[in-house]
């Protein structure tokens, strides 16, 4: 790999293409960034590390910006500005509150029924791979891996969660509606059956 040249970055000004780098760094980082690992990174001594990341947190401030750098838990991090949480909330509850697709809410019903279920149950119910699906409904917290099954692969089991009851407005899973009332009794399906069948062409007419 080609040593990295943070002149290549910024030539006019090489403490403000290190302070790029601080930056497109912690923006990325899933866990706060130690000022020593970005001093590694960067190939910069540790104490221009921590100037430079002091004086990133002090212009987000002076710029009234809705983030900021913040040194916790041993390493820096944005976050939002403490006055504007009310605002992140309320769009992470509205994503929550998105529709499910047909379905997701078809697996959901496949799940709720028929938990503990595993991928290849329900893919031979729906007749669909359904990864892409289950990943959404774990991500809204709906289902859940409840287990494993005995058998060969020990293939995960998925069941719903609390918070689909909660969602639902119900104590617990006992509260479901009977899947008996969806489907039609003997007497239905008889009469349909009959309403529904072709009848033989006579061939003959009265004269």
């Amino acid at each position: 790999m080609d040593p990295l040249n943070l002149a290549d970055v910024n030539t006019d000004d090489p403490r403000r293409a290190i302070r790029q780098a601080i930056e497109a760094i912690v923006l990325v980082a899933q866990e706060p960034v130690p000022s020593e690992l970005l001093a590694q990174l960067l190939e910069q001594p540790l104490p221009v590390i921590e100037e430079l990341c002091d004086e990133l947190a002090h212009e987000y401030v002076d710029r009234s910006s809705g983030f900021e750098l913040v040194l916790v838990a041993g390493g820096y991090r944005y976050q939002t500005v403490a006055a504007l949480a009310p605002y992140v909330e309320r769009f992470i509850l509205d994503e929550q509150r998105a529709r499910l697709s047909g379905a997701a809410l078809e697996t959901l019903a496949i799940v709720a029924y028929k938990q503990p279920i595993s991928r290849a149950q329900i893919a031979s119910i729906r007749g669909v791979d359904p990864d892409g699906v289950l990943r959404t409904l774990a991500a809204r917290g709906y289902v859940a891996e409840v287990g494993r099954d005995d058998g060969p692969g020990q293939a995960v089991l998925f069941g719903t969660t609390d918070m689909f009851c909660e969602k639902l407005g119900i104590a617990s899973l006992d509260d479901l509606p009977s899947i008996a009332e969806f489907i039609p009794d003997a007497d239905v399906v008889e009469a349909l059956e009959h309403g529904l069948r072709i009848e033989p062409i006579d061939g003959t007419t009265n004269a």
